[in-house]
């Protein structure tokens, strides 16, 4: 596995992978790069390590050096630089009537390419624009059209919730936001409400829905457990005499064994012992033996 690492160009930008070579890069190192587009300044956010090499685009560059004093010096330069072009290319924009908003501009460190980013509502024929900027620029132009989550991304900002924006300041990539997410949080559908400043959903949506599903869960599983305990818990009454009254758990009253007299005012029951005061019929005369059997079942005992 190729053994790598990450690098950001922007804040909570993307992370892209750079072989670092025989250089020891802690993070928060400022470092140049070779990239597609020229050479370019950026910061280690992720230290020296192995991955696979699916997740690496090949071919993989290398780290060329740690940012110098000249470097630096350079990069403020190239930032005046690219205000500078901005202002130029939106007043080209104005002159040709075009449709579409200029959001930013940035110079690569050595100054090759200027990167011009746009927002449109459609597509726009900007070939004359470019051939016009080159040659006031002295530079090649690339113009970049973005969405407008990316433009929020860029400018930065306060949302309704009065933080800095999700995407300015810790998300690197953009995933799909939907309505069904407000709905499981039961917010509001007034679209003023659950829009960010870019006019789309808010970002936090969908990471709050996890948690709101989470939340559901717990809960559902929070009813049923005291479902479960009001159907098995016991109701204790409290009896007259300050007893606790036990014997009303569960079923009803407890049987009390039940007096002589109640016994004698019934039938006699079978399998007496034919002694005095017998404990089954009550009989102080003893039992007249004839409901008694023998004890393999075979007919009555003699008396």
């Amino acid at each position: 596995m190729p053994f790598v690492v990450g690098i950001r160009f922007r804040p909570a930008g993307k992370i892209y992978y750079f072989d670092p070579g025989e250089l020891d890069l802690p993070v928060g190192t400022r470092v140049v790069v070779e990239t597609v587009r020229g050479t370019e300044i950026g910061t280690v956010v992720l230290p020296g390590r192995e991955v696979p090499e699916e997740r690496v685009t090949q071919p993989l560059k290398k780290v060329i050096r740690v940012v110098t004093a000249d470097d630096l010096e350079r990069e403020k330069e190239n930032r005046q630089k690219a205000r500078e072009a901005l202002a130029i290319a939106k007043q080209k924009v104005l002159d040709r009537g075009l449709d579409m908003k200029l959001v930013d501009a940035e110079y690569t460190l050595d100054r090759s390419r200027v990167v011009i980013y746009f927002t449109a509502d459609g597509r726009v024929d900007f070939r004359e624009l470019v051939r016009d900027l080159a040659s006031t620029l002295r530079s090649r132009v690339e113009l970049r059209q973005i969405g407008v989550r990316d433009e929020a991304k860029i400018l930065g900002g306060i949302g309704p919730c009065g933080r800095q924006l999700c995407c300015a300041s810790f998300l690197s990539e953009f995933y799909p936001v939907s309505i069904r997410m407000a709905k499981e949080q039961n917010l509001s559908l007034n679209p003023a409400k659950i829009s960010g400043v870019c006019g789309r959903l808010l970002c936090c949506l969908r990471f709050e829905s996890e948690l709101a599903r989470t939340s559901d869960a717990l809960t559902t599983e929070r009813e049923e457990t005291d479902e479960l305990i009001d159907r098995e818990q016991v109701a204790f009454e409290e009896e007259p005499d300050g007893g606790t009254g036990q014997e009303h758990v569960s079923g009803g009253p407890a049987e009390k064994e039940p007096t002589r007299t109640e016994r004698n005012s019934g039938a006699e029951p079978p399998g007496c012992d034919g002694i005095r005061d017998c404990p089954r019929c009550g009989s102080s005369d003893g039992c007249s033996g004839d409901n008694r059997q023998s004890a393999d079942g075979g007919g009555r005992e003699p008396q």
